[in-house]
C-alpha cells in the first residue's frame, strides 16, 4: 500500500505471515468478542469483522487497478509488440534454417544413399572376385597336383621311357596341405570363407583331392612296408648296387615326408606296422627253425638281414627332418615339431634304439616258445640240449650281425652285447633248465 492512500487499519503483517493459520485467527476472533462462560457463542460480531475487512481489501484493490489500468495496459502492450517482433525474426530464422536443411539433404543425403547403394554393389562385386580368385587358385592347386599324380603313378604302368618319379609324392603332399589350408580358412573375411558353398570345389575335393590323398597315403605305406636294403638274405627288393641302394633310400624317404605332410601319426603307425611285421616274421621263423635245426642257421641269416633294415632305416629317420608344411599353420591340426622323424617312433615305442626293441621283443616272445618246445619234450628237445652250444653261438652271431648297418663289415668291440646276451637267454635258459 502507497503511503498517498493513507494508513490502513487492517494488520497487512498478519495475512502475509507464512505460519498464518485461518483457524487460529478465527478462533482468536471469536475469543476477543465474547466472553469464555457465556453459554450462547455471539458469531456475528465476528463474521461482521471478517466481511467488514474482505470488502476493504475489495476497495483497496479497486483503487489500485483503477489508478493503474493506463500503466498496466501499456506494459502489457509494449510486452505483446516485443514478443510479436521476437516471432517475427524466430520465424525468418526457421524458414532459413528450413531451406538449408532441404539444400542439405538434396546434395548430401540424397547423394550419400546413392554412394551407398554404390558401395554396396561394389562389395558385394568385391566378394566375388574374392571367391573367382579363390575358385581360380582351388582348380590351379587341382590341376597341379593331377599333373604331380600322374608323375607319381607313372613308374606304377611299364611303359618305356617312364620312370616313377617319387620325389613328385612329397611335392603332391604340399598341393594337398595347401588346398586343405585354403578351404580351412572360412572364417570371416578370410579367403576360404565360402569355398565349401561351392559345388565346382565340393566336386574338386570328392574327385580329385580326397582320392589322391588316399593314393600317395597307401603308396607311401606300400614303399614303407617293402623296405628293404640288407644283402645277408634274398629278396626281391633287396638292392644289389650303390645306384640301387641310394634309389631305395631316396624313394623310402619321399615316402616318410609324405606321411608326414599328410598326417604325423600315419607315419608313426606305418613305421609300428613295419617292425611288428619284422618281429612277427621272425619270432614265427625262428620258432620254426627251433623244431628243425639244420634250417636254423639260414633262418637266424633272414632275422639278422631284417634287423639290418630295422638299423638302416633308424639311421634313414635318423637323416631326415621333418618338412616345413602349411599344416602348421591351421588351426584345426597342429603339428608337433622335433628335431628328426626318429623321435616320434622313439617316443612312440618307449626305446631308445629301433634294434635294441627288436632284440628284446623278439626274445620276449621267444622265451615261452621254446620252453613249450622242452616241455614236450622228444626228439626236439634232445637236439636242442645236444647243440646248445652251437645254437648259443648261431644266436650271438645272429644278434652281433643283425645289428650292423648293410654293407658293414666291422663291429664295434662290445657293442650289442648286452642284446645278444638276452637273446641267448631266452633261447638257452629253458634248454640248460
Amino acid at each position: 500500500m502507497t503511503e498517498s492512500e493513507g494508513p490502513s487499519y487492517i494488520d497487512y503483517d498478519t495475512f502475509l505471515d507464512p505460519e498464518f493459520s485461518p483457524t487460529a485467527f478465527a478462533n482468536s476472533l471469536v475469543i476477543a468478542t465474547n466472553n469464555p462462560s457465556d453459554t450462547p457463542i455471539d458469531l456475528s460480531t465476528p463474521l461482521s469483522k471478517v466481511l467488514f475487512d474482505i470488502q476493504e481489501i475489495d476497495t483497496h484493490i479497486h483503487t489500485l487497478t483503477t489508478q493503474s489500468a493506463i500503466p498496466l495496459l501499456t506494459h502489457t502492450k509494449d510486452q505483446a509488440d516485443a514478443g510479436q517482433r521476437l516471432v517475427t525474426e524466430v520465424e525468418a530464422q526457421v524458414a532459413n534454417l528450413t531451406d538449408g536443411y532441404q539444400r542439405l539433404e538434396k546434395e548430401v543425403i540424397d547423394r550419400y544413399e546413392e554412394a551407398d547403394q554404390v558401395r554396396i554393389a561394389v562389395e558385394r562385386l568385391w566378394e566375388t572376385v574374392r571367391i573367382g580368385r579363390a575358385v581360380a587358385r582351388c582348380l590351379t592347386l587341382g590341376r597341379q597336383l593331377e599333373t604331380q599324380m600322374a608323375e607319381v603313378t607313372a613308374g606304377g604302368v611299364p611303359s618305356p621311357g617312364k620312370r616313377e618319379d617319387h620325389r613328385a609324392m612329397v611335392r603332391a603332399s604340399n598341393t594337398i596341405l595347401t588346398v586343405r589350408q585354403l578351404l580351412s580358412a572360412s572364417g570371416s573375411n578370410e579367403e576360404g570363407q565360402h569355398l565349401s558353398k561351392i559345388d565346382l570345389i565340393t566336386h574338386l575335393l570328392n574327385s580329385v583331392l580326397t582320392p589322391s590323398e588316399t593314393s600317395l597315403r597307401n603308396r607311401a605305406q606300400q614303399i614303407i612296408r617293402e623296405f628293404s636294403m640288407s644283402s645277408l638274405a634274398s629278396s626281391a627288393t633287396a638292392p644289389t648296387t650303390y645306384d640301387q641302394s641310394e634309389e631305395t633310400k631316396s624313394r623310402t624317404t619321399s615316402a616318410l615326408l609324405t606321411l608326414q605332410l599328410l598326417n604325423p601319426r600315419l607315419l608313426v603307425a606305418a613305421l609300428q606296422t613295419y617292425l611288428r611285421a619284422s618281429l612277427t616274421s621272425s619270432l614265427a621263423s625262428v620258432g620254426r627253425a627251433l623244431n628243425s635245426l639244420p634250417i636254423l642257421d639260414r633262418t637266424l641269416l633272414e632275422v639278422s638281414a631284417r634287423c639290418q633294415n630295422i638299423v638302416a632305416l633308424e639311421k634313414l629317420l635318423n637323416n631326415t627332418k621333418p618338412p616345413n608344411s602349411p599344416r602348421s599353420r591351421l588351426n584345426d591340426q597342429a603339428e608337433e615339431q622335433s628335431g628328426t622323424l626318429l623321435e616320434p617312433l622313439l617316443a612312440a615305442l618307449d626305446t631308445s634304439s629301433l634294434p635294441s626293441f627288436f632284440w628284446r621283443s623278439l626274445a620276449e616272445g621267444l622265451g615261452p616258445r621254446v620252453a613249450d618246445l622242452m616241455t614236450k619234450g622228444g626228439v626236439v628237445a634232445r637236439a636242442l640240449k645236444s647243440q646248445k652250444e652251437r645254437v648259443k653261438d648261431s644266436v650271438r652271431e645272429c644278434v652281433l650281425r643283425g645289428s650292423q648297418s648293410p654293407g658293414d663289415t666291422t663291429r664295434k668291440a662290445g657293442a650289442w652285447e648286452r642284446e645278444a646276451a638276452v637273446m641267448v637267454a631266452s633261447v638257452m635258459g629253458p634248454v640248460g633248465r
